[in-house]
C-alpha cells in the first residue's frame, strides 16, 4: 500500500511507517482490489457505532476509469448498512473532481468546507454526508 500511496498522493502520501501504525489501530477497516496479484485500489474506513467514516478511496493511475472506486464505494455503503449505521461521512479535496463525482453519484451531499485541510498542498476539503438507506 505504501508504494501505491506514494504514486497516488505524491508529496502528501503517508510513509510506510504511518501506514503500518494506522493499520495496527483496530478501529479501521481496509478493502483492497487486486488485479493479477497487484494492488490497484484500496479503501480505508471506520465505524464509531453511529456513523461510518470513509478515510480514503485510492486508485492507481493506470487503473483509473475501470470502476474500482465505484466497487469500493458500494462495499463501503454495504458495510454501513450491515452495521446499521445511520449515516456516512467523508472529506475530499475540493480539487478531486473524479472523487467528488463518485461520492455525489452515491448520494453524498456537501456539508461544509474545511479550509487548508490537505497538507502540504494547503487545499480545502469538502465535508460530505449521506444517510445510509436500508440498514440490513
Amino acid at each position: 500500500m505504501a508504494q501505491q500511496e506514494r504514486e497516488i498522493f505524491g508529496p502528501a502520501a503517508w510513509s510506510q511507517a504511518l501506514i503500518a501504525e494506522d493499520y495496527r489501530y483496530g478501529g479501521k477497516r481496509y478493502r483492497v482490489v487486486e488485479v493479477d496479484g497487484e494492488l490497484v485500489a484500496y479503501a480505508v474506513y471506520g465505524y464509531d457505532g453511529d456513523a461510518f467514516h470513509l478515510m480514503n478511496i485510492a486508485v492507481t493511475t493506470q487503473s483509473r476509469g475501470e470502476g474500482h472506486g465505484r466497487v469500493l464505494m458500494e462495499d463501503f455503503l454495504t458495510q454501513a448498512r450491515a452495521e446499521r449505521a445511520r449515516e456516512a461521512w467523508l472529506e475530499v479535496a475540493v480539487t478531486n473532481v473524479p472523487a467528488l463525482a463518485l461520492y455525489r453519484a452515491h448520494g453524498f451531499k456537501d456539508v461544509r468546507i474545511r479550509t487548508r485541510y490537505y497538507q502540504p498542498e494547503d487545499v480545502d476539503a469538502i465535508v460530505m454526508r449521506v444517510e445510509v438507506p436500508g440498514a440490513i
